[in-house]
């Protein structure tokens, strides 16, 4: 992964491209790295010039946290909400007749919701539709 992919807010809410230490000082100068973390935000130790590790305060990572938390639970809120909807009376019936209906069938429930339908394959001729069986009438 290319370092200048890799972005750190810093205390001023900027996004910010961390200082690039190699992994042999940050083994040697380990002190060094934690003042420049607590400056800048973030360090990115890098092996063979290539970033591999990314050393961030506790407040940022709390608050990276707080975020995945907050989409989570957003997501969740909203499949609880249309499972919610899906077990409403009627709904497991009308799934049923959706999936039992025939192509013509649902073209029809489509113009009539204002769904869109192809065109015929000419403007002049009306389309004829083919009556095929209900899925529940198939072999």
């Amino acid at each position: 992964m290319p370092s200048s992919l890799i972005r750190i807010r810093n205390r001023l809410g900027e996004l910010v491209e961390p200082a690039k230490i190699s992994s042999s000082d940050a083994k040697n100068r380990f002190g060094k790295i934690l003042e420049r973390v607590t400056e800048e935000g973030g360090v990115a130790i890098t092996l063979r010039n290539e970033p591999k590790f990314v050393v961030i305060s506790v407040e940022t990572y709390q608050r990276l946290a707080r975020a995945d938390a907050r989409s989570l639970n957003t997501l969740t809120e909203e499949f609880d909400a249309l499972l919610d909807r899906m077990q409403e009376p009627g709904q497991r019936k009308a799934m049923e007749r959706a999936f039992n209906m025939t192509p013509a069938e649902l073209g029809r429930v489509a113009r009539k919701h204002g769904g869109v339908v192809a065109p015929a394959a000419s403007s002049r001729a009306p389309a004829t539709v083919k009556k095929t069986k209900k899925r529940s009438e198939r072999g």
